[in-house]
């Protein structure tokens, strides 16, 4: 497949999209239905693949890897240690995935790489001065705990009724709605825990270490410091408020956990053949790595556009930018 078709590469090497970012059609005034409707179901679209794909694992996880609610009634460090575990084993699969083909046997070289570099193995900013190793240690011995925490407390207050349950037989038309706002949760959620996470002192404190990671790659997603981990899946407290069954809770836990494994592949699209490839729809989160404050979101709501943080990729969208940047004389 050549990437010529799908962007272009500028004097260093860097590979940029050809389309500009756009955020579909849900939120366009005035509304557009027809357009909504195949958006919907578009191929990339918004079920497809990815909000689809995340669904039906937390409904898998949930009835094949999780013990039984009433086991939760009492916190026990047995089934934290179960739920940790299977966390675990979940994290090495999805982000090792993607790591295992696009960098350890790179089989498409840098072919719709954004950044032709590969990750750095001896950069003293990182923990163990080698960018993997340090993404991956953050990503395991906090991420993966803190996601585990969220977890057990919530289902642990279903268990004992200190969550408002639904269930798919009582309850059938909210418990398949939730499973299609969950996407706009998880979207909003990390957009203001994201804007609060650039407040200088915080950014200070904490979001760096995530944004060491300049040039990032799937481990780097889910590498932060575990104060910013504790903020990023706050969103998930939304569940103490809205009723919901455990799957809404493990969809929306799930999403946030491996989502940026997908989200920080550091690739346009994962060619899979001569024709065919899968669009990892992320270039909006990696302009956001290479310029610090654009891009907060993940590029469904168009929050960026109404808080005035938006890059689209184009010139005139970095143009802009630098103007702001002036204004605020920086």
């Amino acid at each position: 497949m050549d990437e010529m078709n799908f962007g272009s590469r500028d004097a260093r090497g860097n590979f940029s999209p050809k389309k500009p970012i756009d955020y579909g059609p849900a939120f366009a005034w005035p509304p557009k239905p027809g357009a909504v409707l195949k958006w919907f179901f578009a191929f990339p679209g918004y079920l497809l693949p990815w909000n689809l794909l995340y669904a039906i694992a937390a409904i898998g996880i949930w009835y094949f890897l999780t013990p039984q609610l009433v086991h939760f009634q009492t916190f026990s460090l047995f089934w934290f240690s179960v739920i940790l575990v299977r966390n675990i084993v979940l994290a090495l699969l999805v982000y090792g995935s993607w790591h295992i083909w696009l960098y350890v046997w790179r089989k498409q070289g840098t072919s719709f790489k954004y950044n032709r570099n590969w990750p750095e193995e001896t950069a003293e900013r990182f923990t163990f001065n080698n960018q993997t190793h340090d993404n991956i240690f953050w990503t395991l011995v906090s991420g993966v705990p803190i996601w585990t925490c969220y977890e057990v407390l919530l289902l642990w207050s279903c268990a004992n009724g200190y969550v408002a349950m639904i269930t798919p037989s009582e309850n059938p038309v909210m418990f398949i709605a939730l499973f299609f706002l969950v996407p706009f949760v998880h979207e909003v959620g990390f957009y203001f825990a994201h804007r609060f996470l650039h407040f200088p002192w915080l950014y200070r404190i904490a979001h760096h270490l995530h944004h060491r990671n300049n040039n990032p790659g799937p481990w780097s997603g889910l590498s932060m410091h575990p104060l910013e981990h504790i903020i990023y899946f706050s969103s998930a407290l939304i569940f103490f408020i809205v009723p919901a069954h455990p799957v809404h809770i493990i969809n929306l836990l799930s999403r946030l956990s491996l989502a940026p494994a997908q989200g920080h592949t550091g690739f346009d699209r994962v060619a899979t053949g001569d024709s065919a490839s899968i669009d990892t729809s992320y270039y909006a989160h990696y302009l956001h790595h290479k310029y610090f404050e654009v891009n907060y979101a993940d590029g469904m709501v168009p929050l960026d556009k109404w808080f005035g943080s938006f890059h689209d990729g184009t010139a005139e969208a970095h143009e802009a930018m630098k103007h702001r940047r002036r204004k605020r004389g920086i």
